[in-house]
């Protein structure tokens, strides 16, 4: 399936005049990286799609269409737009001592454990009673048999993943709570009146975001809000583990604060900042945010027309539902990452289904205010990690011939000129550029990365 396909689709999943996927561009194919997979066509049809969706609502600001392009080697690039992230000129420096990773278990198997987050590194360790050390975890690892230990440890909190082939996936109730789901959904939740765009010089000009996402695919998604004029106020908990010089690049663009949600007087902050907002992101697990009274039809009813996005690992139905999940436990599940005659496990040299998931859904947010102009109405949006892999999977495999000799990354010119830079309070940033070329309103961010809680958690004058 090729990409001008992919967008095609996404156009049709939207309910989208198949005319609008006319002033798209989309130019190149997999494959690009190394990889049997084709997470380019759906990568770069996905970023179209949110340029498709940005120049729609411009032309309902002014009246004016406007022509949008994807390199698709760009769009790989974006795929993995956090490895190319260097502050003052270095990137950011690993942890010698590494949990997070793949460990043999009692009979050979292997078994994924995520331990990015010092909470879940906790709960990994603590059901496998080792210390915070490679060697240590790898000969408890190695007592275990593969399913009691991924249960043990998704019953304690934690995030892990016995690895499986495509085969042992599709056999898995799981897979085809997945494949029942659609990939993107956009239903409207409750009633309000049709309500105009802001005023402003962009597609997003005024319009308001609460990013309560962490790590890549919320992020990204709020990010790419960012990069057409949106006001995005990223809200995390000062207490809680970040992913480091990671949230540098997703959040470049948007405002930070902290809000507690455990604090009634912080809760109320929040409630009134919702009630200024347009969109309100997040990627808890389902019913999270419902037991603190933040639950789509509870925000319909705060403030009526807003666009409630929401993402999570697995999917809203299943046995898995209520699982943590993160791109490369989903890939350890599903096939991605197996390797054939028990060879060490591999992820693909992209985070294929994290960008992918998350520009999905600012296509799908961005098309629900689009429907809020022309109709009214409060909506919802929803995708999963594990539903943009599936969609990954159903644009086929490519045979080894095709990719085996691929470079790992992209010329150094080539890459350079797909990078841009700006100062931040951190010190001087390098990052990947938008890769959606518009040709009237170009994608830019106006805000630069800040520290956690850099900011008061109040909305900026629009202007």
């Amino acid at each position: 399936m090729a990409a001008n396909s992919s967008l095609t689709e996404l156009v049709q999943l939207a309910a989208l005049p198949a005319s609008a996927a006319d002033s798209v561009e989309i130019v190149g194919a997999d494959p690009v990286f190394p990889t049997r997979y084709k997470p380019v066509a759906p990568g770069a049809a996905a970023i179209a799609a949110t340029g498709l969706a940005a120049a729609d609502l411009w032309a309902l600001k002014t009246g004016r269409r406007q022509q949008v392009r994807v390199n698709a080697r760009a769009a790989a690039a974006a795929l993995r737009s956090s490895r190319y992230l260097k502050i003052d000129g270095e990137k950011p420096a690993e942890d010698p001592e590494k949990i997070t990773g793949f460990y043999p278990l009692r009979d050979g198997r292997w078994m994924y454990l995520h331990c990015n987050f010092f909470n879940l590194r906790d709960r990994n360790l603590a059901v496998l009673g080792a210390p915070a050390k490679r060697d240590a975890v790898a000969r408890a690892v190695a007592t275990w048999d593969g399913l009691e230990l991924e249960h043990a440890i998704f019953e304690a909190g934690g995030a892990c993943s016995f690895v499986r082939s495509e085969e042992e996936w599709r056999a898995l109730p799981q897979m085809h709570a997945v494949a029942r789901l659609p990939l993107l959904e956009i239903v409207r939740i409750g009633d309000a009146p049709a309500r105009p765009l802001p005023d402003g010089d962009r597609p997003l000009s005024g319009v308001r975001v609460l990013d309560l996402t962490r790590v890549l695919a919320g992020p990204t998604c709020a990010r790419t809000l960012a990069e057409h004029g949106a006001d995005v106020l990223r809200v995390t908990r000062e207490d809680l583990p970040d992913m480091g010089p990671t949230d540098f690049d997703t959040g470049i663009g948007k405002l930070c604060t902290h809000i507690d949600l455990r604090n009634p007087r912080q809760a109320e902050t929040m409630r009134s900042l919702i009630r200024e907002c347009d969109v309100f992101s997040q990627s808890y697990r389902p019913g999270s945010l419902a037991r603190r009274g933040l639950s789509p039809e509870a925000l319909a009813e705060l403030r009526p027309g807003i666009v409630y996005v929401t993402l999570s690992a697995w999917g809203h139905e299943g046995p898995w539902r209520d699982r943590r999940g993160y791109d490369t436990v989903v890939q350890s599940a599903n096939g991605m990452a197996w390797r054939p005659n028990n060879e060490r496990p591999a992820f693909l040299p992209y985070s294929a289904q994290d960008y992918v998931a998350g520009y999905l859904l600012a296509y799908g947010a961005m098309v629900a205010l689009g429907r809020r102009v022309r109709e009214g109405g409060s909506w919802f949006v929803r995708g999963s990690l594990a539903g943009a892999g599936h969609w990954i999977r159903q644009h086929g495999l490519l045979d080894p011939s095709e990719y085996a000799n691929l470079p790992a990354e992209l010329p150094a010119g080539e890459l350079q000129s797909l990078l841009t830079e700006h100062n931040s309070p951190i010190g001087r940033i390098t990052h990947l550029a938008p890769v959606v070329r518009m040709s009237e309103t170009p994608a830019r961010w106006s805000r630069p990365s800040v520290p956690r809680g850099f900011h008061q958690p109040v909305w900026p004058a629009r202007e």
